[in-house]
């Protein structure tokens, strides 16, 4: 398995963070400030949200390529790293198959339990991608996946890495490969 999301936060022993903590520390912070409301309405109503986007393709296309604009690497601009055909074709996957709602229940199913998680005991790999809403952390990964056999950091690319960069993306899917096979 390859991620390219961490974990979370592990407080520092002596009270300070390393520059790579530092900057997960304050994209954290941005995020909980003003980027959560998604998260939110979907971990909380989310058939609410689900039959409002199923019922409009305008708001399914606002809903998506606002996330785009959000958390691609795309200097505030998504067609920097998209076209619009793939952006219109990633909105019609939502819409033809009318899966908005579900799409959204991963939010109320994972973060309804905030209990201990089981620790990922298979090998694991990691790529920080520089724009992610939360680079990982290797130190904040560790304790809950106790075999990272692969990490590496990549120059571009956000939250959707495999879409915006799939050369890089792909890189590192074989590279990960090479080291579990």
């Amino acid at each position: 398995m390859t991620l390219n999301m961490g974990a979370r936060p592990i407080p520092a022993d002596d009270g300070s963070w390393t520059d790579e903590e530092q900057r997960a520390l304050a994209k954290i912070q941005f995020y909980q400030k003003a980027d959560t409301g998604y998260s939110i309405q979907q971990a909380t109503r989310p058939q609410t949200v689900g039959y409002g986007l199923a019922d409009s393709p305008s708001g399914q296309a606002a809903w998506i390529i606002e996330k785009f604009w959000a958390w691609a690497d795309c200097d505030g601009h998504p067609e920097n790293v998209l076209t619009r055909d793939e952006m219109l074709d990633n909105v019609m996957l939502y819409w033809v198959t009318n899966s908005a709602a579900s799409s959204a229940r991963i939010y109320w199913e994972s973060f309804g339990n905030r209990g201990q998680r089981p620790v990922v005991t298979v090998p694991s790999g990691f790529t920080v991608y520089p724009e992610e809403i939360v680079p990982p952390v290797r130190k904040w990964c560790e304790p809950g996946f106790s075999n990272i056999v692969y990490w590496a950091e990549q120059s571009k690319g956000g939250h959707f890495a495999a879409f915006e960069q799939p050369e890089l993306f792909v890189e590192d899917i074989r590279a990960f490969r090479r080291v579990v096979v």
